[in-house]
């Protein structure tokens, strides 16, 4: 009995030792690496067809979708970028919950049998506000170096990948996980040469990840760009980005350069299927089947592609970056919609030639099975809504102004100064009117300025327009003398449309940036008040409702003609920033759809649809007249939207709800 119960033992032991061997074996097995100028995995020659889709452009309830689209597409890879400041929008904030969750992003694509490249930053550009930095490093003093090897930027990007990396490790390809390549940086060549900065950010990425995960750059494919951008001496892999349309293989051969002997498997990491729009630009498209064919000429000769991007999403609420020209003051703010132009549409469509092109392609030359082609997502028309007015801005200033952070200063702070990271800063002061009229001058606001007067004795928060001073146009502006019996008081709405996430003015501080000046005397005494949209739900209940435009203008005396003119024109235009409110009833579950609210008729401002914030809209520039709202967002019975409108309504005071996502607004059109 002893020695036959030791015999079972013994071979219960050996079995749970093959087991583990198995077990050990088969995760050893699980290894993606580049040899021989192509990419392995598992031993296997393997050729990346990848597309960006990036989980914080998209509502998470509609992960699963992307993905599924994607792969139906016929791709095998995810590319995606993880934005700083959405994960640390405070400093140790950290958010890992909601559109932030990306370990559940992850693991979904795992479970689609689709691999991982990501793009850890620190910086991503990607069209997003400061190209992902948290805007709260703008107000380190003194000022911060981004994107260099300035030793306190290191030290907050170790603190940051200190927290990411270690969530990131357990999902690499050779732990189990999907990832099978991390990028460095961003485009780093077209930007500068430290390669301090770089080396640090390798040894970092090692520390947390090990040695066995593939890390890679990615530059334009111009040798200056990959001189400067690239670290093969650090055993990283130099990926390219070009035109749509350019001959890839004298890049890719370039490519080779500037890598390790054997370690340049082709790879366009980011192949353009359409482009990005400013506001006042007609909206960025790309021919479908010149396209489909570019993307034929690297495939069909066995290297590795990623579509930029697969599927574009929405840059909801505040965090729409923006580009610069030859200066900053040539600043051009990127739209709401990220469509891109993309096969898999910002609200998920595929049935486009785009996407049915690219498909045949990628089936042609990687023989991946067509998959069914997914339909598209059903969309409500909720049609018409009247809105109503709830309240003026200059009626309810100090109830929608964190406390917190209402300041006094003897001189205009920025934005950031005060923690007012995203939307408007109202700035006020008083001086005394002696001329005809004024001129009012703020050299540098970034990024719109509205300029409001109002006679101090009156004790009015319901100001006059007096026009518009932009960071791309004019910086001065004829104001009017109110002949107030008092001092005049001097409002300045200005607006953050989005930091600039590409180039050399990234280090883009919001606000008022300059001394302001009346007739070359500058003003002092200045209070700030940061709006704060968190419960615009409630506007009703303050009951502050003021809407006296003719009785304002009526109390005024003018003494130049001219700007009397001017003033009763902006009065009759009803150009006060205010507050709109508008319900719609949805019975069911079932009737809850993807829909688009047009803002036909209506000028410039924000939009919520139940708190939540959809986006900028600005339909007077265009070309977006309509924003995008994904079913998630919406709830059966009672949906409220409101509009913060910052210079006159649609005269009917409706939005539409509709099918249709229009890119047919503006002055361009």
């Amino acid at each position: 009995m002893a020695s036959g119960g030791a015999f079972c033992n013994l071979t219960l032991a050996l079995l749970l030792c093959l087991a583990l061997a198995s077990s050990v074996g088969g995760e050893a097995s699980r290894r993606f690496w580049i040899e021989n100028d192509t990419f392995m995995k598992d031993g296997t020659p393997f050729q990346i067809v990848g597309g960006d889709v990036h989980y914080f452009r998209i509502v998470p309830e509609y992960w699963k979708d992307r993905l599924l689209r994607a792969k139906a597409l016929g791709l095998n890879t995810i590319q995606t970028y993880v934005p700083w400041n959405l994960h640390e929008p405070d400093p140790q904030n950290w958010e890992f919950k909601g559109f932030a969750d990306i370990e559940s992003y992850l693991r979904l694509a795992q479970e689609f049998d689709m691999l991982v490249m990501l793009r850890v930053g620190p910086y991503i550009c990607g069209e997003w506000d400061l190209g992902g930095f948290p805007p709260w490093l703008l107000t380190i003093e003194p000022a911060l170096k981004l994107r260099s090897s300035d030793s306190t930027y290191l030290s907050l990007v170790e603190r940051w990948w200190g927290v990411l990396l270690p969530k990131v490790a357990p999902l690499l390809y050779n732990n189990g996980g999907p990832i099978i390549m991390v990028q460095i940086e961003n485009e780093f060549g077209s930007f500068g040469d430290d390669k301090k900065y770089l080396h640090y950010l390798v040894q970092l990425a090692r520390r947390y990840l090990g040695s066995n995960i593939v890390l890679y750059t990615t530059d334009g494919g111009a040798m200056g760009n990959l001189k400067n951008g690239s670290i093969p001496q650090d055993d990283v892999f130099a990926a390219v980005d070009f035109e749509t349309g350019s001959n890839p293989w004298p890049i890719f051969r370039l490519q080779k350069k500037y890598n390790l002997p054997g370690k340049s498997a082709p790879l366009s990491s980011e192949f353009y299927t359409g482009w990005l729009t400013h506001w006042g630009e007609s909206i960025a498209t790309t021919d479908a089947s010149s396209t489909a064919k570019a993307l034929k000429a690297i495939l069909c000769h066995n290297a590795s592609a990623v579509l930029y991007m697969a599927h574009g999403g929405t840059n909801f609420g505040f965090y729409s970056g923006a580009n610069t020209g030859q200066d900053e003051s040539d600043y051009k703010a990127d739209l709401t919609s990220y469509d891109y132009d993309a096969p898999i549409k910002e609200h998920g469509d595929v049935h486009n030639s785009k996407y049915k092109a690219l498909r045949r392609v990628i089936h042609e030359c990687t023989g991946t099975p067509l998959h069914p082609l997914p339909s598209d997502i059903e969309k409500a028309n909720y049609g018409l809504l009247k809105l109503q007015k709830v309240a003026s801005l200059f009626d309810i200033v100090d109830n929608i102004s964190d406390p917190l952070k209402c300041t006094v200063s003897e001189h205009p702070l920025y934005m950031e100064q005060i923690g007012q990271m995203f939307g408007f800063l109202l700035y006020m002061t008083e001086y005394q009117g002696k001329l005809p009229s004024s001129i009012l001058s703020i050299p540098k606001v970034h990024d719109r300025a509205q300029v409001f007067l109002s006679c101090s004795a009156d004790g009015t928060r319901n100001p006059i327009y007096a026009g518009v001073i932009e960071r791309w146009s004019r910086k001065t502006l004829e104001i009017p003398n109110l002949r107030c019996s008092s001092n005049t008081s001097l409002y300045i709405l200005v607006e953050n449309m989005g930091r600039v996430n590409y180039g050399p003015y990234i280090f883009d501080r919001k606000g008022i940036l300059s001394p302001i000046q009346i007739d070359g005397i500058a003003l002092r005494h200045w209070k700030m008040y940061p709006l704060t949209f968190n419960s615009l739900d409630n506007l009703p209940k303050l009951q502050l409702i003021t809407q006296m435009p003719d009785v304002r203008a009526s109390k005024v005396s003018i003494i130049h003609a001219g700007s009397e003119k001017k003033l009763q024109e902006s009065s009759l235009s009803s150009n006060e920033p205010g507050f709109y409110e508008g319900h719609f009833h949805i019975n069911s579950e079932s009737e809850i759809k993807d829909t688009f609210i047009s803002f036909r008729g209506w000028n410039k401002g924000v939009a919520f649809v139940n708190n939540f914030n959809i986006g900028r809209f600005w339909p007077a520039r265009g070309p977006q007249c309509a924003l995008y709202v994904p079913a998630p967002i919406l709830r059966p019975g009672d949906n409220i939207v409101v509009i913060f409108e910052l210079h006159g309504p649609n005269p009917e005071l409706t939005i539409n709800l509709v099918t249709d996502p229009d890119f047919t607004c503006g002055p361009q059109q």
